[in-house]
């Protein structure tokens, strides 16, 4: 590959640019595939900001399907990337997802939706609260009605492993990787060109892919197209809890929080009442959030949190789509030739073994192959015919 050509050119260089370009590789060797990362050190992207978990208890059944690949894929990792990267494991935690239901219709919903998930394969069962309170004790489950647990292959894993295999695994097989911008997109009679960056200027390619990440929207309009992606802030704390100490503990999903064991502590987060977009530089932490909105609600399901101390905490951003809060994925039909693998709404790093492989099959080929991920085509926007995803955690 010159400095300036390329077959493809991935644009963003995180876990989704690199599983792609490390697909695309595996697929078809000698393709030349360029990745533009504009911070190799990833402090602040989403991947590495993620808290890294994995779970098949989606409410719709190509989520599902994405994640019972992913699962295999991390759980086996250094077999399934087929090169050594010197990464034996990814460290996978398998202590399951707990979905809490606070009413009949809640109940109803956690039943239909783990009937679908266990056609897929999944292992999701239903429990009453008697039921939750003989696995997990230390719940108050009085006001609960229901709960759905994911007894295998659910759980949280190495982030950064995961993405650092990635990379180097593409490299092994003729990726190549730059630190520069992308600063604009060449379009002629509705096809990318060439990608333009800060230092390497203009670089001539078949096929471009919109890896952006939280940046999705701003790579997109350089090409003259509209993406619903916009940067959302999630401040995460990891507290110490003297009287909770509970190393087999789920992720726990209530109405207002997740929790989730770490190392001795615990990881726990809310989404904001007045959620909406955030400068994509914003990286504050909103600390009262712990105080204010967590730390009641978690005192009333877990007793045993009555003395709480933020030990650290840090902010991430989800790409989040505010169309339906789904991935949009494939190739735009206004420029058939760039691919969005974009909007993941916070469940992307989970999502990254299957949908790389999906996107390059589809660039490849023309079409999807090992799973069907049509409903995810990034067509609905255009059509405003939303997908939804309700189980955003």
């Amino acid at each position: 590959m010159t400095a300036n050509r390329a077959d493809v050119v991935v644009m963003g260089g995180a876990v989704m640019g690199a599983s792609v370009a490390y697909w695309l590789t595996r697929f078809q060797p000698g393709l030349k595939v360029l990745v533009v990362e504009r911070d190799p050190s990833f402090a602040r992207s989403s991947t590495a900001l993620s808290v890294a978990s994995i779970r098949s208890q989606f409410t719709t059944a190509v989520n599902v399907a994405i994640s019972r690949f992913g699962i295999e894929f991390i759980r086996d990792f250094q077999t399934k990337l087929g090169v050594d990267v010197g990464i034996g494991s990814l460290g996978f935690k398998e202590n399951g997802y707990l979905f809490l239901a606070h009413s009949a219709e809640g109940a109803g919903l956690l039943t239909g939706f783990a009937e679908m998930q266990r056609r897929l394969g999944a292992a999701t069962e239903v429990w009453s609260p008697d039921q939750i309170k003989a696995r997990f004790d230390w719940l108050n489950t009085e006001d609960l009605t229901a709960g759905s647990f994911g007894p295998r292959d659910e759980g949280w894993f190495d982030n950064m492993g995961l993405l650092a295999g990635f990379r180097a695994a593409a490299k092994a097989q003729g990726a190549s990787f730059v630190t520069d911008e992308v600063t604009g997109i060449e379009v002629t009679s509705g096809r990318v060109t060439g990608v333009h960056l800060g230092q390497g200027g203009l670089v001539a390619c078949a096929a471009a892919i919109n890896a952006a990440g939280t940046r999705a929207s701003v790579v997109a309009r350089m090409a003259g197209l509209d993406l619903p992606v916009e940067p959302r802030k999630r401040t995460v704390f990891v507290i110490d809890a003297p009287n909770a100490r509970h190393s087999d503990a789920p992720l726990l999903v209530d109405r207002g929080f997740y929790l989730r064991p770490e190392q001795g502590h615990w990881i726990t987060a809310t989404v904001p009442d007045q959620d909406g977009p955030c400068d994509a530089t914003d990286f504050e932490p909103d600390l009262h959030l712990f105080e204010d909105v967590i730390w009641e609600q978690l005192y009333h399901r877990a007793p045993g949190f009555d003395a709480v101390k933020v030990v650290r905490h840090w902010v991430g951003h989800y790409a989040y789509n505010t169309l339906d809060q789904n991935a949009l994925l494939g190739p735009h039909p206004d420029v058939p030739n760039l691919f969005f693998m974009n909007g993941f709404s916070g469940h992307g790093l989970q999502q990254s073994p299957a949908v790389g492989r999906g996107i390059a099959e589809h660039l490849l080929t023309g079409g999807w192959q090992s799973l069907d991920l049509s409903d995810l085509a990034v067509d609905r926007v255009l059509t405003g015919n939303a997908f939804p995803e309700f189980a955003i955690v």
